[in-house]
């Protein structure tokens, strides 16, 4: 067979791809989609009344804020690990800010220990942050699963643990707005512990909530 003519039918009838865009105006589009959503979560069940107190607190700037970037970093690399050739030493970029999270709820946790002991304890026993931070990022972690199903992940592993991630940590800064009384046991544990588990459930099912009609195998 004519080399020509097999190129001209094996081309022909083939539909226009549009580009996928760029992992950072993905990351703009996410954003401009969960913001007004965690605003008005925020704004029904209303702004937590220490919530000046909380804002001179160094160590609630720094976890928080650490939240707040380990959900942009984790974002933009689970969207840039949804386009071929990612290299997964990018999703390093979300492990720095994941680990001044941990610190911050580590030193929190241990200045906790040595002025009350086991009592410290107590306040993990008592308050369950799961359903709270799980609904926060609810909607932020499908609207992230959409703009990952236009990609292909060649590893839909480490991109659903790293868009649960996002989402978790992005909730966990959200929740920090309007629901007090958490200590850095509770942040270690519900917040950090909660963010860390939703991870690695994802990850164990990253193909199926990532499966692309392209890589889609018939029954």
């Amino acid at each position: 067979m004519n080399t020509d003519l097999l190129i001209q039918e094996l081309s022909s009838g083939l539909a226009p791809v549009k580009r996928l865009a760029s992992p950072g105006r993905r990351l703009g589009l996410w954003l401009a989609g969960s913001v007004p959503v965690l605003a008005a979560i925020t704004g029904f069940f209303g702004l937590r009344p220490d919530l000046a107190q909380c804002l001179a607190d160094n160590r609630f700037i720094i976890q928080n804020g650490a939240a707040l970037l380990t959900g942009l970093a984790a974002a933009w690399a689970a969207l840039a690990s949804s386009v071929p050739g990612f290299k997964r030493s990018r999703a390093m970029v979300a492990l720095v800010p994941a680990l001044a999270w941990l610190a911050s709820a580590g030193e929190g946790c241990w200045a906790e220990w040595q002025a009350n002991g086991w009592s410290s304890l107590d306040s993990v026993v008592h308050q369950k942050c799961l359903p709270e931070i799980v609904g926060s990022g609810l909607v932020p972690a499908l609207l992230l699963t959409l703009l990952l199903r236009r990609g292909l992940s060649l590893n839909p592993a480490l991109t659903a643990g790293l868009a649960a991630l996002a989402a978790a940590a992005t909730g966990s800064a959200a929740l920090a707005l309007f629901h007090d009384g958490d200590t850095a046991w509770v942040t270690l544990t519900w917040h950090v512990g909660s963010a860390a588990g939703l991870s690695a459930l994802a990850s164990a099912f990253g193909s199926r909530l990532l499966n692309h009609p392209a890589t889609s195998r018939p029954a």
